[in-house]
């Protein structure tokens, strides 16, 4: 379950604080970033995290998609899958065959992937630093510094494409020294979702051992 906290790391938990004076160009891009992903209904998308560490020499890669409609989410990443249907979140985990069912508490979690697109909004500072090119496309590079003191998170770099306003990658830099990289290697907009995608159906793991934490 460590392995997924660290995932879409824009949603980290935030502590409201006073506003401060914010980038008037970066705002208007994340806002039109903003709207863009609002606008969708659900949208999946495909991604690599890598996490390094340059004093401990870690760097660690892993792959995983999610599927995201408003407060609802499932993420599958290392062998583990994650569940959201705004109330009750299931966390399952292949190996062992095990899942464990919580209440969803977003003030309570260390991320929330529905929130990738409004974090800027409440808790962070944000400045334009650069256009650039990822992929041989044209980017604006933007980075968000939290305002509580506290946060684990020192800054967060975000990639917005310049012309379709999608986010293309991030990165989530620690005070531990962690730096975690996240690309977008695919984006499905307006994916089909129903009731069962942000549900847990027993049924279809043969076996599971069910652990109620509620």
């Amino acid at each position: 379950m460590k392995k997924y906290l660290a995932l879409l790391a824009l949603s980290v938990s935030l502590t409201s604080v006073a506003t401060a004076q914010q980038d008037p160009k970066a705002g208007k891009i994340l806002d039109q970033m903003s709207a863009k992903y609002q606008a969708m209904k659900a949208f999946k998308a495909t991604f690599t995290q890598t996490l390094e560490n340059d004093a401990a020499k870690v760097k660690e890669n892993l792959s995983g998609d999610i599927t995201v409609s408003g407060q609802k989410f499932r993420l599958k990443m290392s062998g583990q899958e994650v569940i959201n249907n705004g109330q009750t979140m299931w966390t399952y985990m292949k190996a062992e065959n095990e899942v464990n069912i919580s209440d969803y508490e977003p003030e309570d979690q260390e991320i929330s992937p529905s929130q990738i697109y409004t974090l800027y909004k409440k808790g962070y500072k944000y400045a334009y630093v650069q256009e650039a090119k990822e992929g041989g496309e044209v980017v604006d590079v933007i980075e968000l510094s939290p305002e509580d003191r506290n946060n684990p998170v020192y800054k967060v770099r975000l990639k917005v494409g310049k012309t379709d306003k999608a986010v293309k990658s991030w990165q989530m830099f620690k005070k531990n020294g962690n730096r975690y990289t996240y690309k977008i290697s695919k984006f499905q907009p307006n994916v089909p979702v129903d009731a069962t995608t942000f549900n847990f159906d027993k049924t279809k793991y043969k076996g599971v051992k069910v652990i109620d934490l509620r």
